[in-house]
């Protein structure tokens, strides 16, 4: 297996580490204080084409493959997740369009997150959360048209977006096979953002509820067929994972940067307290799991470049980073013992980004359920 990068690879990872250094890692501490993104900052990244990786060029997009985008958003990731989420999370709406929509909506709205636009992805609900089934809003059929009514919540740069895509229930009869997805103006009539959700970590990037009342919506604004809402959803997720778990490989790697410089320069007892044993073999179980995390991550998206279904991959990927992230924030933490604790360092911000790695794209109690599901289909 050559686990080696191809000469553009290299180049798009060293575009990507350095603006994490010189970008994304200066302003991490003031944005998570501040809660907001500047808008300077965005327009930068995508100059340098940052936030439109996986849209095709004829679009107006840089379309890499999909391992292209994790490298580079694993680097990203490494100045902060929040940040770097600003840059990728609009693949989740490339990737929808990608699969189920026409021509024209992929003109349409390809060309417009091409040109810095920003979207949103609309799943959870203040009572479907994991149970994505479970959704509660609907999109009842009136004539040629639908009328979409419900609310979202936990909806990321929901404060950005000028469009939205929606799941909704066009049959409420039919569970899971009754979700259809819909493209959803800012301006539709009826349609209001709520303020941001107050957060505890990956707090520059707002989240937050979206409420839909009586909005028309034409037949065109059906993005694939009636009822094949829920497997769009499940197939993008097997896109987004990867990139989740390039989140978490990204932070778990500044963690353990962070933990080795302070380890090299701290003194007790007489030496760095690298030298000593018990911070020692915390280190190298930190790099253990990066390393793990990386691999596995990598694997996820090259199936997908590949064309071949990662479902399992994808969900090993995102458990066992997301996991890594949590443990070597809150090792590193350990590491840098009361200094940690302080916001003069950034392992407190590294600790409170880290969590929610565990629970945003399927927690880690469903992706287990996932991984044991695909393991006894080949059993």
């Amino acid at each position: 297996m050559d686990l080696s990068l191809s000469e553009s690879q290299r180049e798009l990872v060293d575009l990507a580490e350095q603006f994490a250094k010189n970008e994304i890692a200066p302003i991490a501490s003031q944005c998570d204080q501040s809660q907001s993104i500047p808008q300077d900052f965005l327009k930068k990244a995508q100059e340098l084409g940052l936030s439109s990786i996986t849209i095709p060029e004829e679009y107006g997009g840089v379309g890499l493959p999909y391992l292209d985008f994790v490298l580079a958003t694993e680097k990203m990731s490494w100045g902060c997740v929040a940040l770097a989420g600003s840059l990728c999370l609009n693949s989740m709406m490339v990737d929808a369009i990608k699969l189920a929509g026409n021509p024209e909506q992929k003109k349409t709205y390809l060309s417009r997150l091409a040109s810095g636009e920003f979207a949103s992805y609309c799943m959870t609900e203040p009572a479907a959360g994991s149970d994505a089934a479970g959704i509660k809003t609907t999109a009842k059929k009136k004539g040629d048209h639908y009328i979409l009514n419900g609310s979202k919540t936990w909806i990321s740069q929901a404060d950005l977006a000028s469009f939205f895509i929606v799941f909704a229930k066009t049959d409420t009869e039919a569970g899971h096979k009754g979700i259809s997805a819909f493209l959803v103006e800012r301006s539709a009539a009826g349609l209001s953002v709520g303020k941001k959700l107050p957060k505890m970590g990956q707090r520059a990037g707002a989240a937050c509820e979206v409420f839909f009342e009586n909005i028309e919506l034409s037949k065109s604004a059906l993005l694939g067929l009636e009822g094949k809402g829920f497997k769009l959803a499940m197939q993008v997720f097997d896109h987004s994972r990867p990139m989740v778990a390039a989140f978490g490989v990204g932070l778990a790697a500044r963690a353990l940067d962070e933990a080795l410089e302070y380890a090299k320069t701290r003194h007790s007892m007489g030496k760095p307290i690298a030298h000593h044993q018990a911070v020692a073999h915390k280190i190298a179980e930190m790099g253990i799991r990066l390393e793990a995390s990386k691999l596995l991550t990598y694997q996820s998206a090259a199936l997908l470049d590949k064309g071949q279904r990662n479902t399992l991959q994808a969900s090993y990927a995102k458990t066992y980073a997301s996991e890594t992230a949590v443990y070597n924030a809150n090792e590193g933490l350990q590491i840098f013992g009361g200094m940690g604790y302080s916001t003069e360092y950034p392992m407190e911000k590294l600790y409170r980004d880290a969590k929610v790695l565990q629970i945003y794209e399927g927690t880690t109690e469903i992706q287990k359920s996932i991984i044991a599901k695909e393991l006894l289909r080949g059993s």
